[in-house]
């Protein structure tokens, strides 16, 4: 019954209980027969009775003392301990009462020796954690203001560190993040040729390689002296390779053309100089050379207005020419104005033009200083409007509007602070823009406008997320490879995403939908800050207004967002090779599996409530609240009942149980799935 366990304690007082109950059952019915057969009275007929009942009596007071003296301590002292085994630090909730008040100098010591432990271990490693914090403190730094992506991978091809930048260039990839294979970031056939050719002195190697619908530049090199680590240096080659198979390509074309048509302009020129001096040829002669001088100009016109053409588009396709918000840009030029009496003033609407931002900031800067040499001491304001291919940038003033001779001559001025000292009117043209000054309606304000290329984007940009503390983890070259047996990895070398679920009600087989999905990954004993997958799912029904009440999701929430069927897939790439892991998984794993999802979640499950039962068979409660308190962790303010707080509070349980495995010697995910198949009974089977 026990199953070489302690005994639950239901059962143990439900023992407790049965046993009093028929002592005294058995002695209320021989007190009865010898009172029938002596016939006592007065204090022998008490004392018959009260013997009768002293045995079931004597039962049940032991029992209620064992429980409060004895059992209940022990319980304490379970929990205590497991929270000790979990972390050292936690607080002391329950010292030793009852009959094992005594233990409570001896755990003390216990605890006190094992922080004291702790203690000198921590100072033996001060020096040099101090200079690995150093170090690492300087690379994430390095790596946060680096503006190349880069890729750090092991010998198994896993990533050990990445940048923002790589994040930025592999934004929503659900393949970049740290332990994740680099086959399924970038797929390309060549680039893991390449890899594994690659000399170990160092040398790069360059490579093209299709993502998406772009192509990047990769340089790759093997980390000399290292386990066959190697760097991966990431460029968008696209643009440059748009440049220079289209406009530059085209220049390429138009140049042996613009050569025919000036050879035979030159020889059709000479050869009708000849004939005007000869007076012995015919007119008919001099008439078709003056054909083939018009026809010759003509096309040698238009040769030149495709060059033209093509020199604008190289302008507009330019490198330097990238997308800039507009009130980034007025925000940059009141920087650069503050210490003078000059200031621009943002009105209408902000919108997303191309532009060199430091160029333009510089011919900005001059315009404005001749402006108000122009308008005096005034207000100016800035406005961006939308034309129907490009945006015009104005200055606006009080007063009138500039001569265009004068314009004329600003753009003739030079740029000294900018390299090569460009003219105003080479910045224009670099834009493929111009500058003329208009009066507005009202007749009281000026502007100067400048058109610029616009750029096919809409709403601001997003703000820029705070740098994420794990862009590197170098134990992961430490872990087991990936083709290795999965069941014999050990516990802290599994790669583990724990998920919860949030659902419009409990019936799953009656109907019941997600309606929220939120995971999070844990990397070589590691819970990552930002690797999350937190999503609303249209669950096709109403939610009833009693779920809500829990989760706090409503009709409008889910609104728009995508089927199960849609989110499933990009679950599954979000997973990749881990295991997952659930508190009460049956459920979850019925709610991600209806019938026909298409999507088969067929990798190994850890449940942490099946664990903590199989480790606790004698306590009670093995929910997500009470395990929480009992391993003291806890749920940030408003993330109870969400599906990504109940999954990293999953995955800080888990965290917690490792060490109490291992103390049982449970090192691998074979024998924790073994144990924890121990625990798993018929009511889980149902539910």
């Amino acid at each position: 019954m026990f199953r070489g366990k302690l005994p639950k304690r239901q059962r143990l007082i439900g023992l407790w209980l049965l046993l009093s109950g028929i002592s005294l059952l058995g002695g209320a019915v021989f007190a009865a027969w010898l009172d029938s057969l002596f016939q006592p009275q007065g204090m022998a007929r008490l004392v018959l009775w009260l013997g009768c009942f002293s045995g079931g009596g004597t039962i049940f007071l032991v029992g209620l003392l064992l429980e409060r003296m004895l059992f209940t301590p022990l319980r304490h002292l379970q929990v205590q301990l497991a929270r000790l085994v979990a972390n050292p630090d936690a607080r002391d909730d329950y010292p030793p009462e009852g009959w094992l008040r005594g233990l409570g100098p001896d755990l003390m010591r216990v605890r006190e020796a094992w922080r004291s432990d702790r203690q000198r271990l921590a100072t033996a490693h001060a020096e040099g954690a101090r200079s690995a914090a150093r170090i690492r403190q300087e690379l994430e730094t390095l790596l946060q203001v680096l503006d190349t992506p880069l890729l750090l991978c092991d010998h198994h091809r896993r990533l050990l560190l990445f940048n923002q930048a790589a994040e930025t260039l592999f934004e929503g990839h659900t393949g970049l993040g740290l332990g994740k294979r680099l086959d399924t970031l970038l797929p390309v056939a060549s680039l893991q040729d390449m890899l594994s050719q690659l000399p170990v002195d160092g040398s790069p190697r360059e490579l093209l390689i299709p993502c998406d619908e772009r192509w990047l530049h990769g340089v790759m090199r093997r980390v000399p002296n290292s386990h066959g680590e190697t760097l991966l240096t990431l460029t968008d080659a696209t643009a440059t390779w748009t440049n220079e198979m289209g406009a530059r390509a085209g220049l390429a074309e138009r140049l042996p053309a613009l050569r025919r048509h000036g050879a035979s302009l030159s020889s059709a020129a000479e050869a009708l100089g000849s004939v005007r001096h000869a007076k012995h040829i015919d007119d008919t002669l001099q008439r078709r050379l003056e054909a083939v001088i018009g026809e010759e100009s003509l096309a040698l016109g238009e040769e030149i207005e495709r060059f033209g053409q093509l020199l604008e588009d190289m302008q507009q396709q330019g490198e330097r020419l990238v997308p800039l918000w507009s009130n980034d840009l007025w925000r940059s030029l009141n920087e650069r104005l503050a210490n003078r009496r000059i200031a621009v003033t943002p009105i209408g609407m902000p919108a997303w033009f191309k532009g060199d931002a430091p160029a333009l900031l510089t011919l900005l800067d001059t315009l404005l200083e001749r402006l108000h040499e122009h308008a005096g001491d005034v207000d100016f304001e800035g406005e961006m409007l939308l034309g129907n291919r490009r945006v015009y940038l104005d200055l606006i003033w009080p007063g009138s509007p500039l001569p265009q001779s004068e314009l004329a001559i600003w753009c003739e001025r030079r740029l000294e602070a900018l390299p090569l000292s460009p003219r105003v009117g080479d910045l224009l043209r670099q834009h493929a823009s111009d500058a003329w000054s208009l009066a507005d309606p009202d007749g009281a304000h000026s502007r100067l406008r400048l058109p610029l290329p616009s750029v096919e984007r809409v709403g601001a940009p997003p703000a820029r997320l705070p740098p994420r503390p794990e862009f590197h983890d170098f134990g992961i070259a430490e872990l087991p490879p990936p083709d290795a047996e999965l069941a014999r990895q050990p516990l802290r070398a599994l790669e583990v995403v724990a998920f919860d679920t949030e659902t419009t009600g409990l019936e799953l087989r009656r109907g019941d939908a997600v309606v929220s999905l939120g995971a999070c990954r844990i990397v070589n004993a590691r819970l990552l800050a930002n690797d999350t997958f937190d999503v609303r799912i249209d669950p096709g029904k109403p939610i009833p207004p009693a779920s809500t009440a829990i989760h706090g999701i409503t009709d409008d929430d889910v609104a728009g967002a995508p089927p199960l069927s849609v989110i499933l897939p990009r679950f599954r790439d979000y997973i990749g090779d881990a295991v997952i892991l659930a508190h009460n998984a049956a459920f979850d794993l019925l709610a991600l599996q209806p019938t026909g999802a298409g999507v088969t979640l067929d990798m190994p499950v850890l449940d942490t409530l099946l664990l903590s039962r199989a480790l606790d068979e004698s306590l009670d409660g093995h929910d997500l609240d009470t395990l929480a308190e009992r391993y003291d962790l806890s749920f940030p303010p408003g993330t109870r009942h969400t599906a990504l707080g109940d999954a990293r509070v999953t995955a800080e349980l888990w965290l917690a149980l490792v060490p109490r495995l291992e103390a049982r010697g449970i090192e691998t995910l074979e024998e924790a799935l073994a144990l924890q198949a121990t625990a798993f009974d018929r009511e889980d089977a149902c539910t």
